[in-house]
């Protein structure tokens, strides 16, 4: 089973409480950015990440405007799921930005990533960092992805949203970014099935096709029995 939820910022709740609690040995937990377990560095937030570290399940993160990119650029890359990852340890996995993962047989385009509206309020590299946008590698490595795979896959993941789903809704804030208008160009091109994005701190259906998640947790596929699971 592939789990899907919104931002966590740093805290253990969503995964001690409600749907997460029925994750277990062969599934698959993913956050859709804003993680927030990769900030200070402090004794409490190793513990809270040895913690994640020993659940049974595989935790893949996306990043978002709240990350400290400074320490996670510590973490070495390696491919894995099909794309390329980050490992902090344990099952717990940063996913690079424009990876394209094979989770259980199921094709997922993964790209992390958003603008601080408050950016302008806050100290470079103390708790604001301007990797939070994309670089044209990144950009340029979504693309080579997408490419690879015909322009289709099963599904989107993403931190932030395209302005095609922003401006028509509830979640409309603020201009367009380079970032919007990219994942524009993505709609367009890519066929999928259903797209998920987390960022605006609300649980919105959008359409059949996009949603919006927070504290909501998805579910994608069949709960394995024990003996199946790897």
């Amino acid at each position: 089973m592939v789990y899907l939820t919104g931002d966590t910022h740093g805290e253990l709740d969503r995964f001690k409480d409600g749907e997460l609690r029925r994750a277990g040995k062969g599934d698959f937990v993913v956050v859709l950015g804003d993680f927030g377990f990769v900030w200070d560095g402090s004794k409490a937030e190793q513990k809270n990440l040895d913690w994640l570290r020993k659940r049974p399940y595989t935790i893949l993160f996306l990043d978002g405007s709240h990350e400290n990119y400074d320490l996670l650029e510590q973490y070495p890359t390696e491919e894995r799921f099909g794309g390329l990852v980050q490992p902090l340890g344990g099952n717990v996995y940063h996913v690079c930005r424009g990876s394209v993962l094979e989770l259980e047989g199921k094709k997922y385009l993964c790209f992390g990533g958003a603008e601080s509206p408050d950016k302008e309020e806050r100290e470079a590299h103390v708790n604001w960092w301007p990797q939070e946008m994309p670089s044209d590698e990144e950009y340029a490595r979504c693309e080579a992805a997408l490419e690879a795979n015909g322009w289709q896959v099963d599904y989107v993941l993403t931190h932030d949203a395209p302005s095609k789903f922003l401006d028509f809704s509830v979640l409309a804030e603020g201009e367009n970014n380079r970032l919007h208008l990219f994942l524009d160009k993505v709609v367009m091109k890519t066929t999928y099935e259903k797209w998920f994005f987390g960022c605006h701190h609300k649980d919105v259906q959008l359409s059949t096709k996009s949603r919006c998640l927070f504290c909501d947790v998805v579910s994608i596929g069949e709960k394995k029995p024990w003996w199946k699971r790897r």
